[in-house]
C-alpha cells in the first residue's frame, strides 16, 4: 500500500515537471545550426585515374564530335553592288585557312571558277576571297553544321582606256598599252594591272586609279588619275604630246629609201632612245628635238628633227647632208 502510493507521487510529479517546460524550447532547437557535416571519405575500393587522362567519351559526346568533322554545304554568291543580280560567270573563288601555316602563308583549302558556288567545307573558321576581273574581296567565312551561305557584295564598276594625239588624232589600237596603278605617290603605288589593250573593259573595285598610256615603246607617255563608280562603266581617253615618225636615207628629196643603214635616235641632251638596221623604219616619238643619225658603211648622215603632235610624218635624211 505504501509501495502503490509512492509509485502514484511519483508519476503526477514527473506529470508536472513535463507541463513546466517552456513551449520555445522546442521552437529554439528547430532553428538552431546544424553543424558541419564531415567530407565524404575516399572510395579506398576504387581504381585511382591517372591525371591528364581524359573521362571516358559518351555515346553522345562521339556522336556530336563525328558530326562536326562532316563537310557541310556551302553556297556562294556575288553581286556587283547591293541590291544587285548574282553573278553568273567569270568569278574565281578561293578558300583558305584562317590561320597562317609557320611560314605565313594561309594554306588553300579549295577553289572554284563558277558564278554562284557549291562547296563542301569542315565546320570552322576561313578566309573568302574572290575575284571578278581585276575586281576582289576578302572576308571571313564562318561555317556551322547544316546549310551555310554567304553573300558578299563586290562594290565593282569598270573602265575602257584609250587614247589620241592631241588635236583628237586617232592612234591604232595596236600602238597603244595601258598601266593601272593604286592611287597615292609613286612610292606606294601598286600595280594592279599590265599591258592593258586599248578598249579593253577591265573590272576593277570601286576607286580612284593612277592610270600610264604608252604610244609606242619609247618616250610617248601620258598619266591621269581616273575615278571608277560602283556599277558603272567609265570610258576615258588620254591625250599624248607625240607623233610617229618614218625615216629613210635619201640621195634626193623625194627619192627611194636606201637600204641596210643603221639608224640611231639622239634626244637633245645626248641619250640615245632608238636604234635600228631598216631601210624604212618607224617609230614614235614625245614631243621635243632630237638628232636623227643614220649610217651606211663607214659614212655618217644625219639631221635635226623637232617633233610635234600630229599624224604619221615622213622624215628623210639626204646623204649630201652630213
Amino acid at each position: 500500500m505504501r509501495s502503490a502510493l509512492l509509485l502514484a507521487l511519483l508519476i503526477a510529479f514527473t506529470a508536472g515537471f513535463t507541463s513546466i517546460i517552456p513551449s520555445h524550447a522546442v521552437y529554439a532547437q528547430e532553428e538552431a545550426d546544424i553543424p558541419p557535416l564531415p567530407r565524404p571519405r575516399p572510395d579506398r575500393s576504387a581504381t585511382p585515374q591517372d591525371a591528364g587522362t581524359p573521362a571516358a567519351s559518351t555515346a553522345a559526346t562521339e556522336a556530336i564530335s563525328a558530326f562536326a568533322d562532316i563537310p557541310q554545304p556551302v553556297t556562294l554568291s556575288a553581286v556587283i553592288t547591293e541590291g544587285g543580280a548574282p553573278i553568273q560567270d567569270g568569278l574565281i573563288w578561293r578558300v583558305f585557312e584562317s590561320e597562317p601555316t609557320p611560314e605565313g602563308e594561309m594554306a588553300l583549302v579549295t577553289k572554284a571558277e563558277t558564278g554562284p558556288a557549291n562547296i563542301e567545307l569542315r565546320p570552322g573558321e576561313y578566309v573568302l576571297h574572290v575575284s571578278y576581273g581585276r575586281a576582289q574581296l576578302s572576308e571571313p567565312l564562318s561555317v556551322v553544321p547544316g546549310q551555310n551561305r554567304k553573300d558578299v557584295i563586290l562594290d565593282a564598276g569598270a573602265l575602257r582606256l584609250n587614247s589620241e594625239v592631241t588635236g583628237e588624232v586617232p592612234i591604232s589600237p595596236a600602238m597603244l598599252s595601258f598601266d593601272i596603278f593604286t592611287e597615292g605617290s609613286e612610292a606606294n603605288r601598286s600595280l594592279i594591272a599590265e599591258n592593258v589593250s586599248a578598249n579593253e573593259i577591265v573590272t576593277l573595285n570601286a576607286g580612284t586609279y593612277h592610270i600610264v598610256s604608252h604610244f609606242g615603246s619609247i618616250n610617248a607617255v601620258v598619266r591621269a588619275d581616273l575615278r571608277v563608280e560602283a556599277g558603272q562603266l567609265t570610258d576615258a581617253t588620254l591625250y599624248h604630246h607625240a607623233s610617229e615618225v618614218a625615216l629613210k636615207l635619201v640621195s634626193e628629196e623625194g627619192g627611194e629609201a636606201i637600204a641596210d643603214v643603221e639608224w640611231t635616235i639622239k634626244t637633245a641632251d645626248g641619250t640615245t632612245v632608238f636604234t635600228e638596221r631598216s631601210a624604212f623604219p618607224s617609230t614614235v616619238l614625245a614631243e621635243g628635238e632630237y638628232l636623227v643619225l643614220a649610217k651606211m658603211g663607214d659614212q655618217v648622215y644625219n639631221r635635226d628633227l623637232e617633233v610635234k603632235p600630229g599624224p604619221l610624218r615622213q622624215v628623210e635624211v639626204l646623204t649630201a647632208a652630213f
